[in-house]
């Protein structure tokens, strides 16, 4: 309020997630959520996403946005419509809209995210207890918040050689194991822009160590035991690999 900053959440990862007493999406002070629903967040509609206000004129906007800038209201037009056929493009827009049947699905997804966000709960708290006396960094948590676990990514006590042979030995055990994320300067595109790598050194030494273990509703706890197994055995395998 001070700088008359506009506060828009990028929860991509969140949904189910909370802060305090409020559930992601509902904070007060923010303007608009943004969530995604592509196939591997907690609810899918195959793609797509929603954005999230309690402001009118900001709703009314963005459902003008996301088709074309096209309106239908007379109000909005800068001069009598010719019939009831007539729009308006009163703004160059997009064609962001979900098709009903992706609606459909992302709205069936819904009412199971309890369950869903249940399970991933449970999970990461299997993950918490049993990783907790292996050598990697768990995920941190936040004094007054929940995470709604799109993943559960684990830090590793060291980078470089001994990272990828603890993502190999996964991968061969057959084991989804991946990196989240490789970072946004060390595109091509970004470098084509000035970015250059050593620039952000907190970013490249997560980036480093980082593994993403796997984490949804459908993992069951035998799958989950043998995912802890292989990864202590791809530690100790890792350890012995980068000492000789």
């Amino acid at each position: 309020r001070h700088y008359g900053f506009t506060l828009i959440e990028d929860a991509s990862h969140a949904l189910g997630g909370r802060y305090r007493d409020h559930a992601v999406g509902a904070i007060p002070g923010v303007a608009a959520t943004i969530f995604s629903f592509h196939p591997a967040k907690q609810v899918t509609a195959a793609e797509g996403g929603a954005v999230l206000t309690d402001d009118a004129e900001l709703a009314a906007r963005l459902r003008e946005l996301r088709h074309h800038g096209i309106t239908r209201d007379p109000a909005r037009m800068p001069s009598a419509p010719d019939g009831g056929w007539a729009y308006e493009q009163i703004a160059l827009g997009f064609n962001y809209r979900l098709s009903d049947l992706h609606a459909a699905l992302g709205t069936s997804q819904l009412r199971r995210l309890d369950a869903f966000l249940a399970r991933r709960r449970a999970l990461a708290a299997r993950y918490d207890a049993s990783l907790a006396q292996l050598p990697v960094i768990l995920p941190a948590h936040s004094p007054g918040a929940q995470s709604g676990w799109h993943l559960y990514p684990v830090r590793l006590r060291r980078g470089g050689a001994y990272r990828r042979a603890v993502f190999e030995s996964m991968q061969a055990a057959g084991i989804g194991v991946n990196v989240h994320y490789i970072p946004v300067h060390y595109h091509e595109s970004y470098q084509r822009l000035g970015f250059r790598r050593g620039q952000f050194p907190e970013a490249e030494r997560y980036y480093d160590t980082a593994l993403t273990l796997p984490l949804y509703p459908d993992l069951t706890d035998a799958q989950q035991d043998y995912v802890i197994d292989r990864l202590r055995d791809s530690l100790q395998t890792a350890e012995a690999q980068v000492a000789s």
